[in-house]
């Protein structure tokens, strides 16, 4: 069974989420009302995910995700914990700074139930949330490309000409289905080619791998998204 720990500082949220989750089999393992408890409620229960609602007392979700992300924390079965950032923004610098320390996705509050239950088992299979074009307008908007940093620093410089490719495609906006049908290969080869970037760049999963593709220069805003 999925198991869920559920961070917001509004006890309607808490309940409202907590009943949509259970009538999908999907149990609630505690609740937090701020990043404090957040981090307790996590290192007690050990869930499969955590909702982080980026705005609450004492401490923000933001601060919340990397100090529980740092530990790279383990689920009772042995698998990372995955965390998705709670807001009512869509395009918060927030929620940017959450991805880049590690979260798996975001959601905005007034999610639909189906839809609530569906990016908790996505993310819970090892899945990022985003839709890659949605991260893509995130990301343009807040990335910054570090100075020192280009498209061939050291860990980019590990992968293929054709590894290089697909993450240049993949934060262009593409998805898996689109990528395949633009370099004439299966599905099953283009998730290979993204398992294999993300070990590699020792990235959790394609959100960061997009991330890492603007702050490092290799795809520069407005771009083509092609190489």
């Amino acid at each position: 069974m999925t198991r869920v720990v559920i961070a917001d500082d509004q006890a309607l949220v808490r309940t409202g989420f907590t009943m949509i989750l259970a009538s999908a089999g999907i149990e609630v393992a505690g609740h937090a009302a701020n990043g404090v408890e957040a981090i307790a409620a996590t290192r007690s229960h050990r869930p499969d995910v955590v909702l982080m609602d980026i705005r609450m007392p004492e401490m923000d979700g933001l601060e919340a995700t990397r100090r529980i992300l740092a530990d790279a924390p383990l689920t009772t079965e042995g698998e990372p914990i995955r965390v998705v950032i709670l807001t009512t923004f869509d395009l918060d610098r927030y929620v940017y700074a959450a991805l880049t320390a590690g979260a798996s996705g975001f959601l905005l509050k007034d999610v639909t139930p189906d839809h609530l239950i569906h990016a908790v088992r996505l993310v819970r299979s090892g899945d990022a949330l985003l839709a890659p074009a949605i991260t893509r307008r995130l990301v343009e908007r807040f990335a910054r490309v570090e100075p020192g940093h280009s498209a061939m620093h050291r860990d980019m410089a590990t992968l293929t000409p054709r590894e290089r490719e697909v993450l240049v495609m993949l934060a262009g906006g593409l998805s898996n289905p689109e990528l395949a049908v633009a370099l004439h290969l299966s599905e099953a080869t283009v998730k290979t080619h993204i398992t294999r970037i993300l070990t590699k760049l020792q990235l959790r999963d394609r959100v960061q791998a997009v991330v890492a593709a603007y702050e490092t220069g290799l795809v520069t805003p407005g771009s083509s998204g092609r190489v």
